[in-house]
């Protein structure tokens, strides 16, 4: 069971936090694609999303070459609010990771998620 004191530490770094909250907004999102949002080296990003995939934060599936993440749907829903109430008012703040997924060359394609 994710406690409260668990979830806020996964927060707590901001390259996670950021990583989560574009999961959020997109639905799901594979390394090289967070790679390119929040311009950072692949071993930083998967280190960061193995952390949050260990706290039962995220979910992991791979296609292929790309493994993608997604939110644990069995999250408490309270942990819901807190990241889309986060997501929301911080728009500004990932203005500029959005941006660059947005422009990402070469995104991979997705076939339907489990």
């Amino acid at each position: 069971m994710l406690t409260p004191t668990d979830f806020f530490k996964s927060l707590a770094d901001e390259t996670r936090l950021r990583a989560l909250l574009l999961i959020l907004e997109h639905g799901e999102l594979c390394v090289c694609e967070l790679m390119c949002a929040l311009a950072d080296s692949q071993p930083k990003i998967s280190r960061h999303l193995a952390q949050l995939r260990n706290a039962g934060v995220l979910l992991d599936r791979r296609q292929g070459q790309w493994v993608y993440y997604r939110l644990n749907p069995e999250l408490p829903a309270w942990t819901g609010v807190v990241l889309t109430t986060t997501l929301s008012a911080n728009a500004p703040w990932l203005k500029a990771d959005s941006a660059r997924l947005h422009t990402m060359d070469g995104r991979p394609v997705r076939a339907a998620c489990c």
